[in-house]
């Protein structure tokens, strides 16, 4: 796959609060090579979201970034002033929200939403301003194509109210295509459709993915979703990363406790009589954290040894884990 498109180290990212400093993403370190899909799962509130608006400079104040390091296609992009991300962010970096209809302008109709990204980024458009922007409009109805709305030349002028949820979702991922990113952010890009449109916008992502040679990161509750259409997955749980590695490897043997929670929870078709087992418990708060492992009040295995500190530990076949007990499972 070549060389790593992304690289998270340690990143660090926290919010001052009225209840004091929450630390949201603590020490997260992440990889992903070029043209690879990484999907990203936990349940709400574990920092997937959080760990990629620090990739795309969206932390703002309260918000920022206390510690580590962004590396995309090899250049620091912690640190980098307003005017350099904007050149980045749409251009080379681009990321879809998890609802389109909050995050599309509700003023402007679809096209003007895709020319504005083009006018930003696209190099390729010539002349004047006017000539610019009909030849952005021309590319604005080829990305409406290509991630397939119907009769796409008679809704280029049409708001965004006017298009069905999974038709915004379309249009989102038409923007965020527009000028051919080298790593496309998915976040949560099937929340509130129902199955079969889950179904179309998930196979879309792949296809364009495939078609242009992007990377995908694929941030989402659903490992169901990750098992058909991520090489890779990591697993969050309150700020941390606490289990990565290929895919199919990590579903079919979790080692992590959480991980194996949260496939333990998933209902199986081929088994209706089957009880679902529930993660008792809850999430630590985020203010004042444990300096033990984060995941021992909720796990039915903890031991003496989880009482301190856990690091990631690398595991045979590619995988690394967040947990005391794990080494003694692996032999």
């Amino acid at each position: 796959m070549g060389h790593n498109v992304l690289e998270i180290t340690d990143l660090r990212t926290c919010f001052d609060t009225r209840d004091g400093l929450v630390t949201a993403v603590e020490g997260v370190t992440l990889s992903l090579a070029r043209q690879e899909s990484l999907g990203v799962v936990g349940e709400s509130g574990s920092g997937k979201s959080v760990t990629f608006a620090s990739v795309m400079g969206l932390i703002k104040a309260p918000g920022f970034i206390t510690g580590g390091s962004i590396r995309f296609n090899g250049r620091e992009l912690v640190g980098l002033d307003a005017d350099e991300y904007r050149q980045l962010r749409g251009k080379e970096i681009a990321m879809t929200m998890q609802d389109a209809l909050t995050a599309l302008n509700p003023a402007y109709t679809v096209s003007d939403q895709i020319i504005e990204a083009l006018m930003a980024h696209d190099e390729t458009l010539s002349g004047p301003r006017r000539a610019r922007r009909r030849q952005a409009r021309e590319k604005a109805l080829e990305m409406m194509r290509l991630v397939g709305i119907p009769a796409a030349e008679t809704r280029l002028d049409d708001y965004p109210h006017q298009f069905s949820g999974g038709m915004r979702q379309r249009i989102m991922i038409a923007i965020a295509l527009a000028c051919k990113p080298t790593l496309l952010i998915a976040d949560e890009p099937t929340t509130a459709l129902d199955v079969t449109i889950q179904a179309q916008v998930l196979d879309l992502i792949a296809e364009i993915r495939e078609r242009l040679g992007m990377s995908v990161v694929l941030i989402t509750h659903d490992l169901g979703v990750v098992a058909e259409h991520c090489d890779r997955v990591a697993v969050m749980y309150a700020g941390q990363v606490v289990e990565c590695g290929p895919t199919a490897e990590v579903i079919a043997n979790p080692l992590h406790p959480y991980t194996q929670g949260l496939i333990a929870s998933i209902p199986r078709m081929s088994d209706l009589r089957r009880r679902i087992k529930p993660i008792l418990g809850t999430v630590p708060s985020l203010i004042d954290l444990p300096t033990q492992c984060r995941f021992m009040d909720r796990c039915d295995r903890a031991r003496s040894r989880c009482r301190s500190l856990i690091e990631m530990r690398d595991m045979d076949g590619g995988r690394q884990v967040r947990c005391a007990m794990a080494e003694a499972d692996d032999g």
